[in-house]
C-alpha cells in the first residue's frame, strides 16, 4: 500500500476515465498524503504550500499565451502559413505533400532540439510557433499525434545527451552532482557516454511514432482552425514588429532567465507600436490568457501534487521494498528501478526534480549490486527521464498540447499523454535496461 504507487496510479485512472486532470491531480494528492499516514490537515498543508512552486510557470504559459494571439494579430503568422502552403503548388499531389510534411515536421524537430540546447527558451516557442501551422496541418492532414511525439522527442532527448543550455543543467549541475553526493565518483566526461544507449530508445520511439504509428491521414474541422486562428491582412511594418518582437522575448528571457519578463516585453511591444490598433489589447491579452488557462492550473495542481508526495516519505520506502523482492537478481534489480523511477517521474511531473530524490536511494543501491559507475549513471539518468514524457503533469505533454489544442481539437491525455508515453516511456525503459547491464 504504497501511497507513491496508489496516487499515481489514481491519477492516471482518473485521467483516463476523462475525469479533468486538475481534479486527478487534487484527489490524488489527498489520497496520497491520507495513504502515506499523514492527517488530512498536513496533506492540505504541504498541497497548498507546493502549489506556489507552480505558480511561476502558470504565468510564464498565460503571457506566452497573449503574446502568442498577439503574434497572430500582426500577420506574421498568416505570412507563415501562406508561404508553406505555397510550397505545395498549384496542384496538390502526393509527392508536395509528403514533401512539405517532411520540411514541416524537420522544422519542428530542429525548434524543439535548438530551444533546449542552442536557444534555451524550453517550452515557450510551442504557443507561439504551433497555433498559426495548424492551418497547414489540415491540409496536408497531419496527425497532431506525430506533432506531439516529435515535440516531446526534441524536448527529452537533448537534455539526456548534449551537455549544452538545459542538457548541462541536467547532465552537470544536477545528475553529476547528485550522484557524486553519494559518493558514486563519477566524471562529466561519462556522463553523454552513460545516456546514449538510453536516448538511443528515444529515437526508436520517434521512428515507430513517424513511420508506422501516426504515418496516416488524419482529418481535422477546418472551420474550427480559422476561427482560432483568424487570418489577417499581410502588413510589412507589422511583420517587421513582430520580428523585434520575437528577437525582444528571445534576448530578455536569455538575459533574464524568465519566460515571464520575456512574454512581458514582446506583448508590450506590440501594444505601444500600433500593431493591434485594430483589436482591443485586452481582448488580445484575455484571449492569451484564456487559451492557456487549463495548462497552467495543471501546473499549479502538479506542484501541489509533488509536495504532498514528498511529504509521505513513501519514495524512500518504495525503493527500500526493492530490496526485498530483488534478492541476488541483477537484471531485476536494474528493471524495478527503473520501473520505480517511471512512477515517481510520473507523480512529481519532472525529471529534474526526481533527480536528487532516487540518486540519494539508487546510487547505494547500484553499488551493493555491483553495478559499474556508467551503469548507475545509466540507470539514474534513465529513471528520471522516464515518465517525462508520459506524464499528465509534465512540460513535455503540457506544452505540445498548448500549441496543438488552440483550436479545441487535441485532447491532452489521448493526444499527447498516450502517444508520448507508448512510444518513449516503453523503449526506454528496454534501452535503460540494456545500457545498465552491458556498461
Amino acid at each position: 500500500m504504497n501511497a507513491v504507487v496508489i496516487a499515481v496510479c489514481l491519477m492516471l485512472g482518473l485521467s483516463l476515465a476523462r475525469v479533468n486532470v486538475v481534479i486527478a491531480l487534487t484527489i490524488s494528492a489527498l489520497v496520497a498524503g491520507l495513504v502515506g499516514g499523514m492527517s488530512l490537515q498536513q496533506t492540505v498543508d504541504a498541497f497548498n504550500t507546493g502549489l506556489g512552486g507552480g505558480a511561476q510557470i502558470a504565468l510564464s504559459y498565460a503571457l506566452l499565451g497573449a503574446f502568442a494571439v498577439a503574434l497572430s494579430h500582426s500577420g506574421l503568422t498568416t505570412l507563415i502559413s501562406k508561404k508553406i502552403i505555397s510550397l505545395l503548388g498549384k496542384e496538390q499531389n502526393s509527392a508536395n505533400m509528403n514533401r512539405v510534411r517532411w520540411v514541416l515536421l524537420l522544422l519542428i524537430l530542429t525548434m524543439a532540439v535548438s530551444s533546449q540546447n542552442l536557444l534555451p527558451i524550453h517550452i515557450a516557442f510551442i504557443p507561439i510557433l504551433i497555433p498559426p501551422l495548424l492551418h497547414v496541418m489540415s491540409k496536408l492532414k497531419l496527425d497532431r499525434r506525430l506533432v506531439a511525439c516529435v515535440l516531446t522527442f526534441g524536448l527529452v532527448t537533448t537534455y539526456m545527451i548534449l551537455p549544452i543550455g538545459f542538457g548541462g543543467i541536467f547532465l552537470n549541475d544536477i545528475l553529476l552532482a547528485s550522484l557524486n553526493n553519494n559518493n558514486l565518483h563519477a566524471v562529466r566526461e561519462q556522463i553523454p557516454t552513460a545516456m546514449m544507449i538510453p536516448a538511443m530508445g528515444m529515437v526508436t520511439g520517434l521512428l515507430v511514432a513517424v513511420f508506422i504509428s501516426y504515418r496516416k491521414p488524419r482529418e481535422y474541422k477546418e472551420e474550427q482552425i480559422l476561427v482560432a486562428e483568424p487570418e489577417e491582412t499581410v502588413n510589412k511594418r507589422n511583420i517587421v514588429i513582430a520580428i523585434i518582437a520575437i528577437a525582444s522575448t528571445l534576448v530578455v528571457q536569455l538575459i533574464t532567465g524568465s519566460m515571464i519578463f520575456g512574454a512581458l516585453i514582446g506583448f508590450i511591444i506590440f501594444s505601444f507600436s500600433g500593431a493591434l490598433k485594430h483589436v482591443a489589447d485586452q481582448d488580445v491579452f484575455n484571449q492569451g490568457v484564456r487559451m492557456m488557462a487549463n495548462i497552467g492550473f495543471i501546473m499549479i495542481s502538479a506542484a501541489g501534487f509533488a509536495a504532498v508526495v514528498k511529504a509521505t516519505g513513501d519514495v524512500s520506502s518504495l525503493v527500500d521494498s526493492l530490496s526485498n523482492i530483488i534478492g541476488d537478481n541483477k537484471a531485476l534489480a536494474a528493471f524495478l528501478m527503473l520501473l520505480v523511477g517511471l512512477f515517481i517521474t510520473m507523480g512529481i511531473g519532472s525529471s529534474f526534480s526526481t533527480i536528487p530524490i532516487i540518486a540519494t536511494i539508487y546510487v547505494p543501491l547500484a553499488m551493493n549490486f555491483g553495478f559499474s559507475v556508467t551503469a548507475t549513471i545509466a540507470l539514474v539518468g534513465t529513471a528520471a527521464a522516464l515518465g517525462d514524457a508520459g506524464s499528465p503533469a509534465s512540460d513535455s505533454t503540457l506544452g505540445p498540447t498548448a500549441g496543438l489544442n488552440a483550436d479545441g481539437q487535441h485532447d491532452h491525455i489521448k493526444d499527447s499523454v498516450i502517444p508520448t508515453f507508448l512510444h518513449y516511456n516503453i523503449p526506454l525503459l528496454v534501452f535503460g535496461w540494456i545500457a545498465a547491464m552491458v556498461l
